[in-house]
């Protein structure tokens, strides 16, 4: 890449951007994701580079705001991408319209700064049996979203409408994150939307074999007891996923 459209790529928000369901050992957190094979392509032929990732598991959106929107911008970066509310949108009693009303706020400033903001929509999981009652939530939050990169000049990555992610093998055991497939044809995506060349191969996967009923009863069983029954637990005791979890690349530094 020899024009090098960008040199200072910020990322914002929750486990989604953090990089959770990729593991990598070798790296800060033990997680790779989408958003770090983002600034792999964007590093190409790029030698001033320089590359943060901000974002925290369990992060809510107003905390997200809180504790990153600022610390980007004194990053002073060109590139910023930003997903917030997914963790929300899972608690009871939730006020959409306040929360993107704050998010509003959010984006408009990272825009002021003149870097390139990137802005997701939440994912439809109307296929995905416990998380589609969250359907009719996540289509108005999103409604909002599109209004807010309207408003603002932001950049719409639209993952409500992306296909490819109906396969349970884009996701994590835990249903929620996406697998090390996901987060690469998640990379692809948003390559393909800034118009940078690069090699992130997503291809199409082949059909999977049809679960049994006793295998599909296995793996709901096995969901309930690594995911569902921790998170009520964290609910239960108030706690996060995120307790104790610092950004992975707090300043901008080469990948």
């Amino acid at each position: 890449m020899s024009d090098a459209p960008f040199t200072t790529y910020v990322a914002l928000g929750d486990s989604f951007t953090e990089g959770v369901g990729d593991p990598d050992p070798t790296r800060p957190n033990g997680l790779r994701g989408w958003a770090d094979r983002v600034a792999e392509q964007l590093a190409v032929g790029n030698p001033a580079f320089r590359y943060a990732n901000l974002a925290i598991r369990g992060r809510l959106l107003p905390q997200i705001i809180a504790e990153q929107v600022d610390a980007a911008l004194a990053l002073s970066p060109d590139l910023v991408t930003i997903y917030a509310g997914g963790n929300d949108m899972m608690r009871p009693g939730l006020d959409v319209d306040a929360m993107v009303a704050e998010y509003d706020l959010a984006i408009g400033k990272l825009v002021a700064s003149g870097a390139k903001v990137l802005v997701f929509t939440a994912y439809d999981a109307g296929w995905a049996p416990v998380f589609r009652r969250l359907r009719g939530r996540t289509a108005i939050y999103n409604e909002l979203v599109r209004e807010v990169v309207e408003r603002n000049g932001a950049t719409l990555v639209d993952y409500w409408r992306m296909d490819g992610f109906a396969d349970t093998r884009m996701w994590d055991v835990d249903r929620l994150h996406m697998s090390p497939l996901g987060h690469t044809r998640m990379a692809a995506n948003v390559l393909n939307l800034l118009a940078v060349p690069h090699v992130v191969d997503a291809p199409a996967l082949p059909a999977r074999p049809e679960l049994t009923a006793a295998e599909q009863r296995r793996e709901n069983l096995h969901w309930v007891r690594i995911f569902l029954l921790p998170w009520l637990g964290r609910r239960v005791r108030g706690a996060s996923s995120g307790d104790g979890v610092a950004a992975k690349r707090p300043e901008p530094a080469p990948i």
